[in-house]
């Protein structure tokens, strides 16, 4: 039974994904997309081809179509686990997109609100507004799917990590610029210029400035979830010996340390091999070693490894 506080909880979830949802569309289609500019992701190739097509074939267009195949493909690589959430961000991404793109007045170009002069701040400014809405649309458990399916994908048939797909689809869709008649290296600098100020505003959206999670998982089907993280995410997964109070039963509980970016990607995977699965998420301050931050020494214990080594 669902409780009134379930359900106004759901509608809040659905409003904050939709509002983000719009502020991902107008940093595109109110910024990037009036200014002739293009960056990573599936949004970046839609504008890539709606430029070289010279407008025949729309950006929103076809990234609802693009995405509604990536769905089809996602379903047959993972089955029907797969989230209504980022169901509804896809198509209320690719809604708000077509409706900004009709909005004029949303546009930053000459003799709109929204001009900025200096052609510079543009990918700076729609950077920040893409990790604003984005940030809150995987606070809420979406995605915007795009490049996130085709990594997950990848992932699942070949020994490639996420982040290494993530980068490698970015680079290669800003560089295709370069195809064009009529755009310059300057472009793609502008692209590259999007993708860095969105990467470094993810962060602070998501969580303050750590974009690092460890999560508990206790689960009788811990083995296939601890198979699961490490050959999908590409994370360590350690195994620690527990007892129930109540029961004084031993059970394994995983203790998994993960960025913000693959947090959905394992939710959905604890939910398809053991939807009774208890979890318990919660940020980590300083993560130091393989996969994030290095350890740092500090300055008074370099000092001391000089001094050592001059002996």
């Amino acid at each position: 039974m669902i409780t009134a506080r379930k359900f106004f909880g759901k509608v809040k979830d659905y409003f904050v994904m939709t509002l983000a949802c719009a502020i991902f569309a107008f940093a595109w289609e109110g910024f990037m997309i009036p200014n002739g500019m293009s960056s990573g992701g599936l949004v970046g190739l839609c504008t890539v081809i709606q430029y070289a097509t010279d407008g025949a074939l729309q950006a929103s267009y076809l990234y609802a179509a693009i995405n509604a195949s990536l769905i089809i493909l996602s379903i047959i690589a993972f089955g029907l686990g797969f989230g209504f959430r980022t169901i509804y961000c896809i198509a209320m991404s690719s809604l708000m997109l077509k409706l900004v793109g009709h909005l004029a007045f949303l546009h930053c170009v000459p003799g709109n609100f929204f001009y900025v002069k200096a052609s510079i701040l543009v990918p700076v400014i729609s950077g920040v507004l893409e990790a604003v809405g984005v940030g809150l649309i995987i606070r809420q458990g979406g995605s915007t799917g795009g490049t996130d399916i085709i990594a997950l994908v990848v992932n699942k048939y070949w020994p490639v990590s996420l982040s290494r797909v993530f980068l490698l689809t970015d680079f290669t869709i800003i560089c295709l610029l370069l195809f064009l008649p009529d755009k310059s290296f300057g472009d793609m600098c502008y692209g590259f210029e999007m993708m860095v100020t969105f990467a470094l505003m993810i962060d602070v959206v998501m969580s303050g400035q750590k974009n690092s999670l460890q999560v508990l998982i206790f689960s009788d089907k811990y083995d296939k979830i601890a198979d699961f993280a490490t050959s999908v995410l590409d994370r360590g997964v350690t195994v620690l010996k527990s007892e129930g109070w109540f029961t004084h039963k031993e059970r394994n509980v995983l203790l998994i340390l993960l960025n913000y970016k693959q947090i959905n990607v394992l939710t959905s995977g604890v939910k398809d091999i053991d939807p009774k699965a208890f979890m318990s998420i919660s940020e980590a301050g300083n993560v130091y070693g393989e996969g994030f931050d290095p350890i740092k020494a500090g300055l008074k214990r370099k000092k001391n490894r000089k001094k050592n080594a001059d002996n």
